[in-house]
């Protein structure tokens, strides 16, 4: 067991045809941009990846193109979002037989359980293979909210390695460094439009969802901001913004979808429920993406 990543992570999105079967070859034209725009690893099937709408079954069709991409030059993380802990335990020990690098685990889906069962819970997975976890903390969307101190008490687990902090919270990098040290837990931050913040608190990781579309631009960031070159980070930061932003909303996953269409590596498919974006919401959503192209950094000045 490993479990030490850092870097950018994207939490890849998944393709569909136009009968919303999974597009294998859009998917392996997606997981090469990213490796060629330099990320450190894939995260398969979250909430990005339109994990909801996808049968058990077909998560792992997209891991296993994602592992065919990656050819083990990255890691390869697989998502856990179950609604029951037994077929939580399934998909862990799956996980591991499949080939997976690790797991990302969030709470249970679609009930907020309380401390005891949420302890539980990621416990009895951490159980059922001996896979390393990245724990998802995203208490806005998923109600349920891992805080410093459950965390301190889960530190007595190895296999839980990593923390994706998404609770909006920039304190919280600060908050969990100070109750179980530097060294226990890599936190990766989840939340796009606080990464740079995120990275200068102690983060070592980003779980990035623009990066979809703009791998390069992310990983710059992230290589500048742990370089300590916080002015030229910034500026690229600043610059990304806008587009940063569209992370941060209930139609994420159509947003980046549509940025990967306009940036020329993907489409802006989605599986229903999801309806691909229309009318004014369409066109401040472009808006926002090609006013970001006219003026795109040269990388090549850092």
């Amino acid at each position: 067991m490993s479990g030490k990543w850092a870097g950018v992570y994207p939490a890849v999105t998944t393709k569909f045809k136009e009968d919303f079967s999974l597009d294998h070859a859009e998917m392996e034209r997606g997981f090469n941009y990213q490796l060629e725009g330099g990320v450190h690893g894939l995260i398969c099937c979250g909430s990005l990846g339109e994990n909801s709408t996808l049968t058990m079954d077909e998560k792992f069709e997209v891991f296993q193109v994602a592992k065919s991409v990656s050819s083990g030059k990255v890691p390869v993380i697989l998502t856990l979002a179950e609604a029951s802990t037994v077929d939580a335990c399934t998909f862990a020990s799956r996980a591991e037989k499949e080939g997976a690098d690790g797991l990302m685990v969030l709470p249970p889906m679609r009930y907020p359980s309380d401390r005891r069962e949420t302890m539980q819970y990621l416990r009895t997975i951490a159980a059922a293979s001996d896979l390393p976890i990245m724990i998802y903390n995203n208490p806005v969307a998923y109600t349920v909210d891992v805080t410093p101190e459950m965390f301190a008490e889960l530190a007595e687990e190895p296999k839980f390695t990593s923390i994706k902090e998404s609770s909006d919270n920039i304190r919280r990098v600060t908050d969990i460094i100070n109750i179980v040290g530097t060294e226990r837990y890599q936190i990766f931050c989840g939340v796009d439009n606080i990464a740079f913040e995120s990275i200068l608190m102690g983060s070592v990781g980003w779980v990035a969802g623009l990066v979809c579309a703009f791998p390069k631009e992310t990983v710059k960031i992230y290589e500048l901001a742990m370089a300590g070159r916080v002015k030229e980070a910034r500026e690229i930061y600043r610059w990304f913004m806008p587009l940063l932003h569209l992370d941060v909303s209930t139609k994420l996953v159509q947003n980046i979808k549509l940025a990967e269409e306009i940036v020329g590596c993907g489409n802006d498919r989605v599986r229903p429920p999801r309806l691909a974006l229309v009318g004014e919401e369409r066109k401040h959503v472009e808006k926002v993406i090609r006013d970001a192209l006219a003026v795109r950094p040269d990388l090549s000045r850092y």
